[in-house]
């Protein structure tokens, strides 16, 4: 039942980012456009991230402690996503520039990727009966 729950859950929170992501990688261009270029696309993907990073930041923070595994599991999983793209970057042979950056994201990925593991284990330790 519960986890039958948590699946609809994470398919509704999927699907709502699949729209976010649609809309936003289509929102520069149109505000653009509708105000006959006098916002420039870079200025308005700057103001995006910004936003997102407040975002970001009151939703980790409310988040109740007993979904914090879960929550660390989603995000080791989003991180393996950046380790491909990371891969390709270094692996493809291209610009100095583009192995360069692909080459740091997979230093810092790595970093959080292993970070999640030891935080999301030390959480469930926390779960766990003590031995007497």
């Amino acid at each position: 039942m519960a986890n039958q729950a948590m699946n609809t859950a994470l398919e509704q929170l999927d699907n709502a980012v699949n729209a976010v992501v649609s809309a936003a990688a289509q929102a520069p261009e149109a505000a653009s456009a509708v105000t006959g270029g006098a916002i420039d696309p870079f200025v308005f993907r700057l103001a995006i991230f910004v936003l997102s990073i407040f975002v970001g930041y009151y939703v980790v923070w409310s988040v109740t402690p007993a979904l914090h595994t879960p929550l660390m599991a989603v995000t080791n999983a989003i991180s393996s996503v950046i380790v491909v793209g990371a891969l390709l970057a270094v692996g493809i042979p291209s610009s100095g520039l583009a192995t360069g950056f692909g080459f740091v994201a997979l230093v810092l990925v790595s970093v959080n990727i292993f970070g999640g593991f030891l935080v999301t284990s030390r959480m469930l330790a926390m779960y766990k009966k003590k031995e007497r």
